[in-house]
């Protein structure tokens, strides 16, 4: 038995939950985005005693790195890292945008969508007609890795020829609204605290730690001149 304890403040939505071998035992969950700090030492400590664990029992601590919310991922990183140090436990990383492919990847399979052919692209809004978008296949392998896109009338209009691409995520409203194509489709879906255990309990299992000391946020646009990427 490995209690994971995952949190996630990458966007406007945080959780907070205790898995074992990816099954959710007690989780929390907030949509006030400004309140994301003290949500989740609150929630941890609940879950704690709801589950009567006391911290010591956690195997590793999951954190969404990005990107997303300047301030949320901050508060993320902070709390996982300062419990991991606390209590000298590993520290799982997972990219936000995987997160979100993966919710959307999962709501097209239960609503019986043919997704063999499918790409899946999905979008944070970063202000204005800027997006942190990636590109995965229905088996959640990055084709295109993360990065910060100005949306136009020609975004992903090469892409948009070859197959079929599901867009999710609060950044695509903002691409629905400027390109008509065919092989856009639009999902409403929106990722939970779930597709995270999911995805930390695979990653426990293949030993996928991260340095305590080196870790930091993924901001991504950091490393990107949005002004000249294009897809």
């Amino acid at each position: 038995m490995a209690f994971i304890l995952n949190i996630d403040t990458a966007t406007e939505y945080a959780g907070v939950c205790i898995c074992d071998d990816g099954q959710i035992l007690a989780k929390e969950e907030s949509t006030e985005q400004k309140n994301h700090a003290s949500f989740v030492q609150s929630a941890i400590k609940k879950l704690l005693s709801e589950l009567s664990l006391k911290p010591y029992s956690i195997a590793a601590i999951a954190v969404t790195q990005g990107p997303g919310s300047y301030t949320g991922l901050r508060v993320g990183m902070a709390s996982a890292k300062g419990l991991c140090y606390a209590l000298k436990k590993p520290l799982i990383l997972i990219n936000t945008l995987e997160v979100m492919a993966l919710a959307a990847i999962e709501d097209a399979k239960n609503k019986g969508t043919d997704i063999s052919q499918l790409l899946f692209a999905p979008m944070i809004d970063a202000r204005r007609q800027e997006v942190f978008t990636a590109l995965y296949d229905n088996e959640l392998q990055n084709i295109v890795a993360p990065f910060a896109l100005v949306l136009d009338e020609y975004s992903f209009a090469t892409e948009l020829t070859k197959q079929p691409i599901m867009f999710s995520g609060t950044g695509s409203n903002k691409l629905k609204d400027l390109i008509r194509h065919e092989n856009a489709i639009f999902s409403n879906t929106t990722h939970q605290i779930a597709q995270l255990a999911h995805l930390s309990a695979k990653a426990f299992i293949q030993n996928k730690f991260s340095d305590l000391a080196y870790s930091e946020p993924f901001y991504l646009k950091e490393f990107f001149d949005t002004s000249k990427r294009k897809i």
